[in-house]
């Protein structure tokens, strides 16, 4: 098994993945978001601090709960896993896909962000709604 100086991980997480949708009948749209989802940790930052708060919760989740996979570290694999999932209107993360070179690394991506905390959800008129995500994590190996 390669160390973890082996091995270098690199992941971004972009608000530009970021969707605010509810259903196809439903317009709630970014625009009508008036709570962003909150991380726990980030209610005593400033509200419109709020979003890069709960990126950098983001990042340091994955970074804390990362494993590369030890086949796909022998195999050589790599690469970007697109994970989407919801943080629905109980502030609990599912609907988890992941889409990326190889399972192994879908299966990581997935894991980690189902380890993610509950999180205070987003609200349209004070009420919680689902807001969508989409996470880019990708694997690299040195």
């Amino acid at each position: 098994m390669l160390g973890f100086k082996d091995f270098l991980f690199v992941f971004f997480f972009m608000f530009g993945f970021l969707a605010f949708s509810q259903e196809k009948n439903e317009d709630n749209s970014f625009e009508k978001i008036e709570d962003v989802p909150v991380y726990p940790g980030c209610y005593p930052v400033k509200k419109d601090e709020r979003r890069e708060c709960f990126r950098v919760q983001i990042q340091k989740h994955i970074a804390r709960n990362f494993r590369y996979p030890e086949i796909a570290q022998k195999k050589g694999i790599q690469g970007r896993v697109f994970v989407q999932f919801i943080v629905n209107v109980d502030g609990k993360v599912d609907s988890i896909r992941a889409r990326g070179p190889n399972v192994l690394l879908e299966k990581e991506a997935a894991r980690i962000i189902s380890l993610l905390p509950r999180i205070n959800p987003g609200r349209i008129d004070g009420k919680p709604v689902p807001v969508p995500f989409s996470i880019p994590i990708i694997f690299k190996l040195q």
